[in-house]
């Protein structure tokens, strides 16, 4: 049996919300966010069909999602992250936004809804961001899509919320850690073994992790959410997230030539 959603933010008219344990079995485990502005609903990185099911159950719950679901944001193209994405054109009608790169692999995934709409009706479907990023209108709220290209995805971007002053940051920041509660990080070291090695390998380099963090400390960050394990809440333990990340040797930093060899 998978909880209800856990609320992350709620002033009343702007809410934001995790889905955490919908995926059960081997599958790898993937969070959920929806982001609420008055009548206006924005989805985050909805997964592929182990989540649709129970995902659309529970957003039902707090929004009528044909009428009301504005976005479905893609952070990248990885199949935890939009798989679905076919059933949830079906579903709704809200617009697809995601890298420009990613913009002509959608069909890949969702072959039959895309072949019963032709170029002109998907184009109206799908928002697709240049490199720089866009800032997105959401009720009388906005979200700002933040680049974060090559963590880990050569298209990717990241979801900051001005409100709740909350960072979906996709793969950044993810553990690898089984539990039951979706429960803020309390330990920052201790917390790390649980980070490193994933990082390591799914990060491209310390240049782009490093650059990534010089942009966020320039906003006003309170939390930040990945899309696998607990999340990073308050100014203390985000701040030594991001100058763990600003240090970690990763990706091609970690490779010789001994990891380009023929096998024999």
């Amino acid at each position: 049996m998978f909880s209800k959603a856990t609320e992350l933010y709620n002033d009343g008219q702007h809410k934001c919300y995790a889905f955490h344990d919908l995926v059960a079995g081997e599958a790898v485990q993937a969070n959920q966010f929806l982001i609420i502005n008055g009548d206006k609903a924005a989805l985050i990185d909805p997964g592929g069909d182990l989540t649709f099911a129970k995902l659309s159950i529970e957003l039902n719950k707090l929004i009528d999602i044909r009428q009301n679901l504005k976005y479905i944001i893609a952070s990248h193209q990885d199949p935890d992250i939009i798989a679905s994405i076919g059933r949830w054109m079906m579903q709704t009608d809200a617009k697809v936004v995601c890298s420009k790169l990613w913009q002509r692999f959608l069909p890949h995934f969702a072959s039959s809804y895309f072949s019963q709409i032709d170029h002109l009706e998907l184009g109206k479907r799908i928002r697709p961001l240049d490199d720089q990023g866009e800032i997105i209108r959401l009720g009388s709220s906005n979200l700002v899509m933040v680049p974060a290209h090559f963590l880990h995805s050569v298209g990717n971007f990241q979801v900051y919320d001005p409100v709740s002053k909350i960072l979906f940051t996709g793969d950044m920041g993810a553990s690898l850690k089984d539990s039951e509660h979706f429960a803020p990080v309390d330990n920052f070291e201790e917390h790390v073994p649980y980070m490193k090695g994933f990082h390591q390998r799914y990060m491209v380099a310390n240049k782009a992790c490093r650059l990534w963090a010089n942009m966020v400390r320039d906003l006003d960050v309170e939390m930040i959410v990945p899309q696998h394990g607990a999340p990073f809440k308050g100014k203390q333990v985000v701040n030594q997230f991001l100058d763990w990340i600003s240090e970690l040797d990763c990706g091609v930093d970690l490779f010789s030539q001994r990891d380009y060899s023929v096998p024999v």
